[in-house]
């Protein structure tokens, strides 16, 4: 019975996010979709079925929190694109016996702007910001079902201007342990803007998502496929070649393009549960980038971890464009493993 009306509810909020999505033309909030986490950010930037990733990855998907991550503490800060900076912290505990609960804080700040009148005057400078606040919840359906939720506050200040926004994610997830094999499913940023900017409305990025991730008998490696912007199926671009005098932009919508721009592919090397190093290809990401100042790395992403005695460590690299180069750290903590050490 239980099972039964989680899935009802997946079901029902589907439907709901398709309908969002459909009139939805130029969602605000995107910062949203930028991970906290430095594995997830080198998965590719979406995943929603690594259930060991990190404490930060569970932002993905309220279905990876679990009671394997009591009393654990996660920070992460990452230089972003220009003088974008994103910073994160996140607490958890278990709840019962089979559920767990965490509280997060992230901040994107987007750097210095000047302030100019009509006429283009500098008055000044301002310094816009984001902020999301969260809580979640998730609970063992079965031994190997679990389903979540998260709700999370959206503050965001631009110059004289604010906004509050309210999102809930909802996510389920199967792990199989004995064939390491998990598949899951998440609905996210469902809500809309309590207090607006101005008289228009911003819309949020509404997304569903699926996930796969599993390794198979002898490789240490984890492979995983996450399809995501599963409320459009058209995702066209434009190529613009090598930037050659007199070369027009050339529309991409087929059937081809269109498919890989709703997945993105990931290795996850796991040789040993104290340290891992990952891979991730995100088409959308390089095909977004599509300027001849694009290279070869765009769409690519690179990562690796340290766990020791209740201490852990994740970097992420990539390089979107070829004037942009990023990197993520964070810092996690096993409080009870520190503790007992």
């Amino acid at each position: 019975m239980i099972v039964q009306r989680i899935l009802t509810t997946v079901a029902t909020t589907l439907c709901i996010a398709l309908a969002a999505r459909a009139a939805d033309g130029s969602p605000a909030y995107n910062f949203l979709n930028i991970t906290p986490s430095p594995k997830i950010y080198a998965l590719g930037g979406v995943n929603i079925s690594a259930v060991d990733a990190d404490l930060l990855a569970t932002e993905q998907n309220p279905a990876l929190l679990g009671q394997e991550y009591n009393n654990r503490l996660g920070i992460s800060y990452m230089r972003y694109i220009a003088d974008s900076n994103l910073a994160s912290i996140a607490y958890s505990h278990s709840a019962g016996s089979r559920g767990a609960w965490s509280a997060s804080v992230r901040y994107f700040g987007y750097g210095t702007i000047d302030r100019t009148d009509v006429s283009g005057n500098t008055t000044g400078t301002f310094s816009p910001k984001d902020l999301a606040i969260g809580a979640m919840y998730s609970h063992d359906i079965t031994d190997m079902l679990r389903g979540g939720i998260a709700i999370k506050g959206l503050y965001s200040s631009y110059d004289s201007y604010s906004a509050f926004a309210l999102a809930t994610d909802i996510g389920i997830n199967y792990y199989d342990p004995d064939r390491d094999l998990s598949l899951s499913a998440a609905v996210v940023n469902l809500g809309g803007q309590i207090k607006r900017f101005d008289n228009s409305y911003d819309r949020l990025p509404v997304d569903v998502r699926l996930g796969w991730t599993q390794s198979f008998p002898g490789l240490p490696v984890r492979f995983s496929i996450t399809a995501w912007n599963l409320t459009k199926w058209k995702l066209p671009y434009y190529e613009t070649g090598d930037g050659s005098d007199g070369q027009k932009p050339q529309l991409k919508s087929g059937f081809g393009s269109n498919l890989f721009r709703h997945l993105v592919f990931a290795a996850d090397l796991v040789p040993s549960e104290k340290y891992y190093i990952c891979l991730g290809y995100n088409y959308k990401t390089r095909t977004d980038m599509s300027t001849y100042s694009r290279n070869f790395l765009s769409g690519f992403s690179l990562g690796a971890g340290l766990d020791i005695g209740g201490w852990g460590v994740g970097l992420a690299f990539a390089q979107p464009h070829s004037g942009a180069t990023t990197f993520m750290v964070s810092l996690s903590a096993d409080l009870d493993k520190i503790i007992r050490n």
